[in-house]
């Protein structure tokens, strides 16, 4: 208990928790599990009250990736079995964005696979960005199209992008074993770009890859260090066809202590749970609302996520809030520093989309997130995967069928 009013007094005044406090509460056991989530809770509160803000993603390009991450149901020799398409037209992803603000969403996450894009990709995006928001007046939009060149994060801001997201994914001592197409650096210049051209940065994790508790807190320090609006924490769904298929590593108790860990090192961040989180979390997910202030509604981008309806019953249960479209997400220091500094974040919450698609953007098949639609799922051994909870995206965005919001 002591551990954790250190952790709650440095939490409310943003001191950053010494690695081995870090390490701490990634330790703890089971039966102490509810003193880490209360503790972590208050500081949760603190910054955010009972908000949680509901994210939508709008997967603009899928699958046919050249670059390799091992987690990624859209790599380079994937034999998942996704929908892939290419670019949608702008009126099309901006039918797709109204689903999602329709259903409560106050931030749309654009996102496309590959390494990064073209300029001619950027005037694609742009294009799309305008019609979103011709159509809904005062959401966010956050770009997640890989790796940027010189020039493109300030041509994406300066066509109303608000948010850049682009994830770390794990420590950079094991970067190389996920990932061989691009590196762990030419990730943190990317996030570095978009903060250079005002947009408010998003980079998270993905936990279960295999990594020890010492990567765990590595990958936290640095995003720490990086200083992003929003840092969202991926949960790997080790998806068939992938080279991380037999991944499965994660409980709902592990979850709930690293989305705690990463609450105590970010504390006045914007903490989204995204992919994985029904697959993981299972029914603790709206103990995890006590942790993180931020999720995504309905799908994700190959794979099925919670029907949007059982979200927002989730959050009401719980006894939380959607987040009003009027309020701003981020405590009125990041708000003022942002503004101060000339950056979208005066009136953005903050990021966007979790991990990884192939250049590094939002949650996709390689973490799927599945809701067991169809037939009954059976109860697991504690600890067993749940294949059965995996389902590949066959609606909404990408084909003719609404959307799960």
């Amino acid at each position: 208990m002591e551990l954790l009013n250190a952790l709650v007094e440095k939490g409310l005044r943003r001191e950053l928790p010494t690695r081995e406090e870090a390490l701490a509460v990634l330790a703890t056991s089971d039966d102490g599990l509810l003193d880490v989530v209360a503790a972590a809770g208050k500081v949760r509160r603190a910054w955010f009250g009972r908000r949680v803000k509901l994210n939508y993603l709008v997967n603009l390009k899928s699958g046919l990736c050249p670059e390799d991450c091992s987690y990624c149901s859209q790599r380079l020799g994937s034999e998942a079995g996704i929908l892939k398409y290419t670019w949608l037209k702008p009126d099309e992803a901006a039918a797709a964005a109204a689903a999602g603000v329709a259903g409560g969403a106050k931030r749309v996450c654009l996102v496309a696979s590959g390494r990064g894009p073209t300029d001619r990709d950027v005037d694609r995006v742009s294009r799309t960005i305008e019609a979103i928001k011709e159509q809904n007046e005062g959401v966010e939009v956050c770009a997640c199209l890989g790796l940027l060149s010189d020039g493109q994060a300030d041509r994406l801001r300066g066509a109303g992008a608000d948010a850049y997201n682009h994830n770390l994914n794990t420590s950079e001592a094991t970067y190389g074993d996920i990932t061989t197409t691009h590196t762990y650096a030419d990730r943190v210049e990317t996030v570095q770009q978009a903060q250079a051209a005002g947009l408010s940065a998003c980079s998270g994790l993905i936990a279960g890859m295999g990594e020890s508790d010492e990567d765990l807190v590595d990958v936290v320090f640095a995003l720490r260090e990086l200083d992003p609006d929003s840092v969202p924490v991926n949960f790997l769904i080790p998806f068939e066809g992938t080279p991380l298929a037999k991944e499965w590593n994660l409980t709902p108790q592990r979850c709930l202590r690293i989305l705690s860990m990463v609450r105590f090192v970010c504390p006045d961040v914007e903490v989204r749970i995204a992919g994985g989180r029904e697959v993981h979390l299972r029914s603790m997910q709206p103990l995890a609302l006590h942790l993180a202030n931020s999720i995504f509604l309905g799908d994700y981008l190959t794979s099925e996520g919670q029907a949007g309806r059982a979200d927002l019953d989730m959050i009401a249960d719980a006894g939380f809030e959607v987040e009003g479209a009027g309020e701003v997400t981020l405590p009125v220091h990041r708000v003022d520093a942002a503004a101060a500094a000339g950056g979208c974040g005066a009136h953005a919450s903050a990021g966007c989309g979790s991990p990884g698609e192939g250049g590094g953007c939002g949650p996709c098949g390689g973490h799927a997130h599945g809701t067991g639609h169809g037939d009954a799922a059976q109860p697991a051994a504690a600890g067993a995967a749940r294949t059965d909870l995996v389902a590949v995206r066959r609606r909404g965005t990408g084909t003719d069928l609404p959307p799960n919001a």
